[in-house]
């Protein structure tokens, strides 16, 4: 049941964030996207190390000076990975105005949406990952550390669902089918989340794998989408105060919890 529970919170603050469509009049000021994209970086980047790299070399100690293999192995193939998927699927940036992946006929608010989803994919997957772990009597995995994630991911996909929900109202869109979008952005999360456990119980020597796999995918995220969102415009350090902000937080609550 806590496990349950556990995958669905990351999902609970997209719905909270894309609800902020209901009572807020305008979209989010550059300044306040640039902090918010800056702080999901951060939050992205603590938990990518603290929970999922060091737990995967950890689990691999019997390797001896070979244990950084899976990690590696891993890591990789998730950047691979979300490298594919962003040249398969069309999407389009928030506060963009060049679809990306392959030419499609599919609306603004469609590749808007996907683009989200894309950015969730590996944070499904990387709470799923942990729960997998804990579920299989990792030492090294406990369900305070699973839920330090949880929440972590929560925490940053608060505005990330507002961040969704209120550009799809300023194109035109219902209040109704604008939070819709930021709930479905969101859905992806807990069904990684679970696709992942099933692996990771069919397949228990490749949690390492699994566990570097989703950080290399969620690094990927930052790198290529994050960052350049928080950096543009004007010059501001905003995105960079708030990328340390939420990457002090997620260390904070991995080892507090962990």
């Amino acid at each position: 049941m806590n496990t349950f529970f556990g995958i669905l919170i990351p999902f609970v603050g997209t719905t909270l964030g894309a609800a902020c469509v209901f009572f807020m009049r305008t979209t989010f000021s550059k300044s306040v996207q640039r902090a918010l994209t800056g702080f999901a970086a951060g939050v992205m980047v603590a938990a990518s190390i603290w929970s999922l790299l060091i737990p995967a070399m950890k689990q691999s100690e019997k390797m001896g000076d070979l244990s950084f293999v899976p990690a590696v192995a891993g890591f990789w193939i998730g950047i691979l990975f979300l490298l594919t998927l962003d040249h398969l699927i069309p999407h389009l940036h928030v506060g963009s105005d060049q679809a990306e992946g392959p030419k499609s006929r599919l609306g603004r608010t469609t590749m808007m949406v996907l683009a989200v989803t894309l950015h969730n994919i590996p944070e499904g997957m990387a709470v799923g990952v942990m729960y997998a772990g804990f579920l299989a009597g990792n030492a090294q995995i406990t369900a305070t550390s699973a839920l330090a994630l949880s929440l972590g991911i929560a925490i940053q996909n608060f505005p990330e669902g507002a961040i969704i929900s209120m550009p799809l109202r300023a194109e035109g869109e219902s209040k109704g089918k604008a939070f819709l979008g930021g709930v479905l952005s969101g859905v992806v999360e807990p069904i990684g989340a679970v696709l992942t456990i099933i692996a990771a119980q069919l397949i228990i020597p490749a949690l390492p794998y699994l566990l570097s796999f989703a950080a290399g995918a969620m690094l990927y995220v930052v790198v290529e989408e994050l960052i350049p969102e928080m950096s543009q415009g004007e010059h501001s350090d905003i995105g960079t105060v708030f990328f340390a902000v939420g990457f002090s937080l997620m260390m904070i609550l991995d080892v507090a919890l962990g």
